[in-house]
């Protein structure tokens, strides 16, 4: 499927009414289609991967699969259906292979790069949807959202997304409805400045995190999604959801050393001030100290001044950095 944008070369605005009319022929204006492709993430998804190949292939220019260390024919489906493959000698990861995904597009020269997930829960026959907002709302990035819990979505599932997303806004300070939903369209712009550093399931929150900071226009589209047959996935919810919530943990504490560490320092000095307290009270009182009060005291105390001494040198080391990329 192509799109189409306008090259100009330095004529008059009236010239491109004319020319978008089709009345005349202007030397100068030519239309450039827009290169899509579908970009796939796959571990061990032999018995989906062909469907989703096929039915991605009439939406887009091109597809490619990021095999990451499956031990199963995906990769073999992959090849055999024409789609390009990037292989990874074992398993990296989600956020590794999102990494591929965009360093490919980069060199590829692709304008409007769709991601979505190998597990068949979302239907390739929308990418039209996704790209047809990316152009509409001039954005940079489109999330394909599910606004309301899908009828064979498991509970534990959508409170687990629930809960993620929530950690997710807490970050990015605008409401997201479907944070974790892999199934986003990206402009050329967005491909071209997205750095993913998480190498697991972090990476969706760590786009959106980094897109937002860098001012892209991100906005979502209602989408369906299907269930059906995931519980028996190779993906672990419960490790899912540690890994999201250990890189917002992360990205937090880099992003805002300051406030982070020297929130949870100031947390510790308040217990140690606490319990150090009571335990001169009680000395006062009967003459002698309770140890299990002072051990409390004198640990929090120690985690307050270490996690200050974190605060400040990661704050440092961070500024030194930034200052170091805008000469």
């Amino acid at each position: 499927m192509n799109s189409q944008r306008l090259r100009h070369s330095g004529k008059p605005i009236f010239a491109i009414f004319i020319s978008l009319t089709g009345l005349f022929s202007i030397p100068g204006f030519d239309f450039v289609p827009l290169t899509t492709a579908a970009a796939i993430p796959a571990f061990n998804e032999e018995k989906t991967i062909a469907k989703i190949i096929i039915r991605a292939k009439g939406q887009v220019d091109m597809v490619v699969v990021v095999d990451d260390g499956s031990q199963d024919d995906t990769a073999q489906i992959a090849e055999a259906l024409g789609a390009v493959v990037i292989r990874h000698g074992k398993n990296l990861g989600k956020g590794a292979a999102l990494r591929d995904c965009f360093e490919w597009a980069k060199t590829a020269g692709i304008d409007i790069l769709v991601t979505l997930d190998a597990d068949g829960q979302h239907d390739a026959m929308q990418i039209p949807v996704l790209v047809n907002a990316l152009r509409t709302a001039q954005a940079d990035i489109v999330i394909g959202s599910r606004s309301a819990r899908p009828l064979d979505m498991p509970h534990h599932r959508w409170v687990g997304k629930r809960t993620l997303d929530m950690v997710t806004q807490v970050k990015v300070g605008e409401r997201f409805v479907d944070a974790q939903s892999g199934f986003r369209a990206y402009s050329r712009r967005a491909i071209e400045n997205m750095v993913v550093a998480e190498f697991g399931m972090g990476a969706d929150s760590e786009t959106i995190m980094r897109a937002h900071r860098a001012g892209m226009k991100i906005v979502e589209v209602p989408m369906d999604a299907s269930y059906a047959g995931l519980e028996t996935s190779s993906l672990n919810p419960m490790v899912h959801g540690l890994d999201v919530l250990f890189s917002v943990v992360k990205l937090i504490s880099i992003r805002h050393p300051l406030a982070f560490y020297g929130g949870f320092s100031i947390i510790a000095f308040s217990v140690s001030l606490i319990f150090g307290l009571m335990t001169l009270d009680y000395y006062q009182r009967w003459g002698r100290v309770i140890t299990n009060l002072a051990l409390v005291s004198v640990a929090s105390g120690i985690i307050a001044f270490l996690a200050l001494f974190t605060a400040i040198i990661l704050f440092t080391l961070i500024t030194v950095v930034r200052e170091t990329n805008a000469r």
